[in-house]
């Protein structure tokens, strides 16, 4: 698996089942990333600056830092 060049920071590039590196709010300190696939988008507007909110399969609910291709 390879981070891909696409910015977390933009609601369109992601989509439910994407896999995703995401900070959650009480990880934000220490900078910790949380990987999973992503089960629904909270963000409503285009873009946020600090990632767009998601909610991962296991329930976890973060900002997306990074975006995953698994066809590398």
């Amino acid at each position: 698996m390879k981070s891909s060049n696409m910015d977390g920071n933009l609601r369109k590039n992601i989509t439910p089942g994407l896999l995703v590196l995401i900070v959650q709010k009480h990880h934000q300190s220490t900078g910790e990333l949380t990987e999973g696939f992503v089960r629904r988008i909270l963000t409503k507007s285009p873009s946020h600056p600090h990632g767009i909110k998601v909610k991962l399969d296991t329930g976890e609910v973060g900002r997306v830092k990074e975006i995953i291709d698994e066809n590398e």
